[in-house]
């Protein structure tokens, strides 16, 4: 299906927004300071001083200029002094090409380290957040435009300190203007606000733009993706989707462009109509600046001086306002980075969280437990109550949807219920902190990660704290039934795994999932919980996962969500569970016995075998 255009509604229109985006500049300039204060102060120091080299060199030019038309009047003064004032105009080049290439340098260390910086930052805080942010479509979108800040704001950096050098050297020609001609600022003034206006409007119009296309971009990337991924690629030749996707990719991008092109060429046309303006003010200047020296009211070195502090004048102002313009779109942008960072958890530790029981003594107790996702109706668990003791293996059976993974996300609080309590040692899960909470359940879902690492780092994951344990790393394998796989490959612990890096080994299906069960059997965990993990192994290599499972998890809590009843019967009990509710629950023979929804299901399965 064809995506449908982006509407035009919680788009930044009106100048308070704008003005208020401008209040994110600030704190963006103390997150420069904290990446590192001296490369910051450095900075301004070299940019600070660069920014009278300019009138400097005007002024020592003025002197040269005066003695020459002395000496042509054969006027009596020291001849070395030309000279003298020409080596000094000369160093100042040196120096102000010297200071350049410094602050270059400066820029350059200082935007590495801002944008690792702000990288990290963004990291660290998409980790304090809760999984169901992660569900989100807005989110996303949030997080995307969050992203693009990490490197997108070096010009913007770059453009507020060249801005404050800017600011000086006008300062410094603005004093020579107005020692000679005061009513000339005025003029210069008065040319540059329309400028400024126009271009702040549409800067205000192309971010709106890039605002609500923010989904389709994102969409624009997958695609991409998509088309060029070694995941997918298989599909993509199988079913013939390359032109499809391509022709998909081509439709977002013509949209992008039509809208683009319209606004930029209206802004090209607006602004070089606006820009008669001040080049119309800066020539007018210019004739009253000779008018007063054809009355002898300047010298041949005043109205050097002049016309050239003038001339620069413009043209800083005229960065300045460029400048100011794209701060002020810049600022916008900054705003989607802290709305990022204002995105606050919901599941978090309370003050005086207690620590995680070691050893669990009572178990789980699920007291009439509802949830459903944020601004959704439906109610994907509706009043679930059960207990889960301690020692004891249960299984969760029902057909997708059912909420059989959604309860083992509560049971590992990545979710809080809607309605209802989940207790643990008869204290609400909700009192205890959630890292030390969460160490004690090792879970391994349907969709565990292939991390492109290598294989001791791929089921050290499981607890990161203990990575550099090879005694530990080792007998996780032994247990998951992956140390054969690794025994197998070239480097055998140290070898990389998929297919991303250079020298990189990919493995079947089974072989991945062993090594994501070693992940759990890594976190030694109370309770170990297997989310259909094993779901693309044939029954018999299934069957092994799953015994060695049982007699691992002897003695401890476990929970197996699975298809295949020949695995759900090893349980001590089995949930059933249909539309959100526990339905039946029971051993294996008892369900059978009972002749309810689990029996029928078993027969069914069962008569697939005969």
């Amino acid at each position: 299906m064809r995506p449908v255009p982006p509407k035009a509604s919680d788009t930044p229109q009106t100048w308070r927004e704008r003005f208020q985006a401008l209040r994110n500049v600030p704190p963006l300039l103390r997150m420069v300071w904290a990446t590192s204060p001296v490369l910051t102060l450095s900075t301004l120091l070299l940019r600070g001083l660069a920014a009278l080299f300019p009138l400097a060199t005007l002024w020592v030019s003025k002197l040269i200029i005066d003695l020459v038309v002395r000496a042509i009047r054969h006027q009596r003064f020291d001849h070395s002094l030309i000279w003298k004032l020409l080596i000094l105009e000369l160093l100042l080049a040196v120096g102000s090409d010297t200071l350049g290439r410094f602050i270059s340098l400066v820029d350059s260390l200082l935007g590495d380290r801002f944008t690792n910086h702000v990288t990290i930052k963004l990291m660290e805080h998409a980790n304090s957040l809760d999984l169901v942010s992660f569900e989100d479509p807005v989110f996303y979108d949030k997080m995307e435009r969050a992203r693009r800040q990490t490197t997108a704001r070096l010009g913007m950096l770059a453009g507020l300190a060249a801005m404050g050098q800017q600011l000086i050297t006008l300062l410094s020609m603005l004093s020579a203007v107005i020692f000679f001609y005061p009513w000339l600022l005025l003029l210069l003034l008065a040319a540059t606000v329309p400028v400024f206006l126009g271009e702040t409007r549409f800067a205000m119009l192309n971010y709106s733009m890039l605002f609500r296309y923010t989904p389709e971009r994102r969409e624009l990337d997958y695609l991409r993706y998509l088309g060029a991924s070694n995941e997918s690629a298989k599909e993509v030749k199988i079913f013939g989707l390359g032109g499809y996707l391509v022709d998909r990719s081509r439709t977002l991008f013509e949209r992008f462009y039509a809208e683009n092109r319209h606004l930029a060429i209206h802004r090209a046309w607006h602004g070089t109509l606006l820009n008669l303006i001040p080049t119309g003010a800066y020539y007018l200047a210019y004739a009253l600046i000779i008018l007063r020296a054809l009355a002898g009211a300047l010298t041949v070195g005043d109205l050097t001086l002049m016309v050239g502090a003038f001339s620069r004048a413009r043209s800083t102002m005229e960065s300045l306002v460029s400048g100011l313009v794209g701060v002020s779109e810049q600022a916008l942008f900054i705003k989607d980075l802290f709305d990022f960072f204002q995105t606050n958890p919901t599941i978090a530790s309370p003050p005086n969280a207690l620590p995680a029981p070691r050893p669990i003594r009572d178990g789980f107790e699920f007291a009439n437990v509802w949830f459903s996702y944020p601004e959704s109706a439906k109610q994907v668990l509706s009043g679930v109550s059960f207990r889960f003791h301690p020692g004891e293996r249960i299984a969760l059976v029902g057909e997708n949807g059912a909420g059989k993974t959604t309860l083992v996300k509560l049971l590992a609080r990545l979710y809080d219920p809607t309605e209802g309590r989940i207790l643990l040692d008869g204290v609400d899960l909700r009192e205890y902190d959630v890292d030390e909470l969460r160490h004690e359940v090792g879970v391994i879902f349907q969709d565990y990660m292939r991390y492109d690492m290598l294989a001791a780092e791929n089921i050290a994951v499981g607890r990161v704290a203990q990575m550099e344990n090879t005694e530990r790393v080792q007998a996780s394998a032994e247990k998951s039934l992956a140390a054969e796989v690794i025994r197998g490959l070239p480097n055998n612990y140290r070898q990389m795994l998929g297919r991303r890096f250079e020298g990189g080994v990919d493995l079947s299906t089974g072989q991945w999932q062993k090594i994501a069960l070693a992940r759990a059997y890594m976190r030694d965990a109370q309770i170990l919980i297997l989310d259909e993990p094993t779901a693309s192994l044939d029954a018999k290599a299934e069957f092994e996962v799953y015994q060695r499972f049982a007699e691992l998890t002897s003695g401890k809590m476990a929970v197996l969500i699975s298809h295949r009843f020949s695995t759900v019967r090893m349980a001590d009990r089995i949930l059933v569970l249909e539309n959100g509710r526990v339905i039946e629950q029971g051993s294996h023979q008892q369900l059978l016995a009972l002749g309810g929804t689990y029996a029928e299901l078993f027969e069914l399965q069962a008569a697939g075998y005969r």
